[in-house]
């Protein structure tokens, strides 16, 4: 019998780099004292999800930290993040040339974001007959997911990333993963700045959902008399055109890839970048 295929796994590195860097401490450092902690965190990562699903090819996503299309469309979008702590940015730059030595490949696109690079090459795989890991931690992503694409996202404790599949998404959110950028523009995402139809909470966003299909269906369907309570249909219509902007905000955009080429992880001169910045059980790890 054929071996099973491969998938291709995808990484949200801004979301993982934030994360890693808040969730260990800057005692981590290298030897000229300087943090390495969200290097080593995202490493570490990666490599549980390596030792679990054997992807063909590692892909770390890097892009702006608001699109421009988003800030135009809604200027408070990520309006209110703070700006990166310099002990991540020193990592920051430093992070094609690490994770490089294992053999895990950079995208980067200047005008927008890691999530489009992450929907783009979902579909890419998709399309050449491939499955593909979202390693993110955006529920956004998760309008991505079906039977060929599937979300991991992280989590405490050692069980590693949650496996998010189509029926998870149904579980979590009561609706259909292509329902998601409509879920958000109803219900709001506050860690985006998108506040949502006034009122409108998730589960009222489901219910809506459930029954008109689309935020298109929700909002015709609010302009009819009797349809909804005055208070659901007041906040539907009071500025429909707001409502469609957080929908297209959170709509992925499209970007022409080159689907990467199966590429084996390189442990000998990943464990030799981990030694160069102080990784030593990192290299020991990897055998090196």
């Amino acid at each position: 019998m054929p071996a099973p295929a491969r998938p291709l796994l995808a990484v949200d590195a801004p979301s993982l780099m934030y994360r890693a860097f808040f969730a260990l401490p800057q005692s981590i450092t290298d030897e000229d004292g300087q943090p390495v902690n969200a290097l080593l965190g995202v490493a570490n990562l990666i490599l549980f999800v390596i030792e679990r699903h054997d992807p063909r090819a590692v892909v770390l996503c890097w892009g702006a930290e608001a699109a421009d299309y988003r800030t135009e469309a809604f200027p408070a979008y990520h309006a209110d993040r703070p700006p990166m702590p310099p002990e991540l940015e020193r990592q920051w730059r430093d992070a094609a040339g690490f994770f490089g030595a294992f053999g895990w490949r950079s995208e980067s696109v200047a005008e927008l974001e890691a999530d489009d690079l992450l929907g783009s090459l979902a579909q890419l795989e998709t399309a050449a007959g491939g499955e593909t890991l979202l390693f993110t931690g955006d529920r956004d992503m998760f309008q991505c997911v079906d039977d060929a694409v599937t979300v991991l996202f992280p989590r405490g404790g050692k069980d590693g990333p949650e496996v998010v599949d189509a029926p998870s998404v149904r579980e979590r959110y009561g609706i259909e993963p292509a329902q998601v950028p409509d879920f958000i523009a109803l219900r709001g995402d506050p860690s985006d700045g998108l506040p949502g139809a006034k009122g409108i909470g998730a589960k009222t966003a489901r219910d809506l959902l459930r029954a008109h299909g689309t935020l298109e269906g929700v909002i015709a369907a609010a302009s009819k008399p009797g349809v909804m309570t005055p208070r659901q249909a007041g906040a539907l219509t009071a500025d429909p055109d707001a409502l469609h902007a957080f929908k297209d905000i959170a709509t992925l955009r499209r970007i022409d890839l080159e689907r990467p080429a199966d590429t084996p992880l390189d442990r000998a001169g990943a464990a030799a970048a981990a030694r160069a910045r102080g990784m030593n059980r990192l290299a020991e790890r990897l055998g090196g």
